[in-house]
């Protein structure tokens, strides 16, 4: 029920920010944000479980990708963007989307874990869709000559400080999805190893 709660707090920071956009914002662009889109995704697969309580691997795998994509929120707005106006008005949505649900699904994951395993296939599975969001991100710029976050918007620093950038934080992402996959092993086994003591 928890994390229904926060699915439904969530749900209000979302829908708050997109009805007190920032002068100059759309609805389109409040929805290329990767900040949006990640909460959404937490927002979908925790409903689900909160509704359904699956177990199926399928789901764990969403589980996982959910996880890594809004701790990616996190962990880049917390390194990259505190200081940085990026079309969220309100410390309480703020805190909600970049805080408050990062941490309860790093909590959930830790305390519901689930042993994947680590693979090249999985890690490339986990890691699409923001390959694919930065993409989506570099052609929609210059049509509406809007980007939503500094580091991949190339107009005030070039493309190629830009790509050396988005190489790091890729680095960076692959970093984090080793140790989302590896603190769902470690936690799955002492959590087993409690149980059979």
């Amino acid at each position: 029920m928890l994390l229904l709660a926060v699915a439904v707090l969530d749900i209000a920071a979302a829908v708050w920010t997109a009805t007190h956009l920032a002068a100059g914002g759309t609805i389109g662009n409040f929805f290329s944000y990767f900040t949006i889109q990640s909460n959404l995704i937490v927002i979908a697969v925790w409903i689900g479980i909160a509704l359904f309580d699956p177990q199926g691997e399928r789901w764990q795998l969403a589980r996982c990708a959910a996880t890594l994509y809004i701790l990616i929120t996190g962990v880049v707005y917390t390194v990259l963007l505190q200081k940085v106006a990026v079309g969220i008005m309100y410390p309480w949505t703020n805190d909600v989307l970049h805080r408050v649900t990062p941490l309860v699904a790093l909590a959930d994951w830790l305390l519901v874990p689930a042993a994947l395993g680590i693979s090249v296939r999985l890690i490339g599975w986990l890691l699409a869709y923001p390959l694919v969001y930065g993409v989506y991100t570099l052609i929609r710029g210059p049509i509406v000559d809007w980007y939503p976050y500094p580091f991949i918007d190339p107009r005030g620093q070039g493309y190629g400080p830009m790509a050396i950038g988005l190489v790091f934080l890729v680095i960076a992402f692959v970093i984090l999805a080793v140790a989302v996959i590896t603190l769902g092993a470690m936690a799955s086994r002492w959590r087993a190893r409690r149980a059979s003591a």
